[in-house]
């Protein structure tokens, strides 16, 4: 049974015990949350939601919160004696799925 579930304009495909990085999320390790945002539910019978599947929720555990490696961004125009350098961080948070409720 697996979930296609939406957060910070991403879509995630999750199963019972799997752990992911997602966007950050203002919550603390050992805290559990409810994502009501189920873009769609497989179960041996697939049922996708116009957007979402209606009663459906999936339960998740905050693990830690991080970041990621840097990214460095570099432009260059040849000849124009142009260039940019910057680098940037994204911060997630780990989460764990706990379980899967359908309606």
């Amino acid at each position: 049974m697996y979930a296609i579930i939406k957060n910070g304009g991403k879509q995630y495909k999750v199963q019972e015990g799997d752990i992911i990085d997602i966007d950050k999320l203002d919550a603390q390790p050992k805290e559990k949350i409810e994502v009501s945002e189920v873009l769609a539910i497989n179960d041996g019978k697939l049922k996708v939601g116009t957007p979402f599947v209606s009663g459906a929720k999936v339960e998740l555990e905050v693990i830690s919160n991080g970041k990621d490696k840097k990214i460095i961004i570099f432009k260059k125009r040849r000849r124009k004696n142009s260039k940019l350098k910057r680098g940037f961080r994204r911060e997630f948070t780990k989460i764990k799925v706990l379980s899967i409720k359908k309606a």
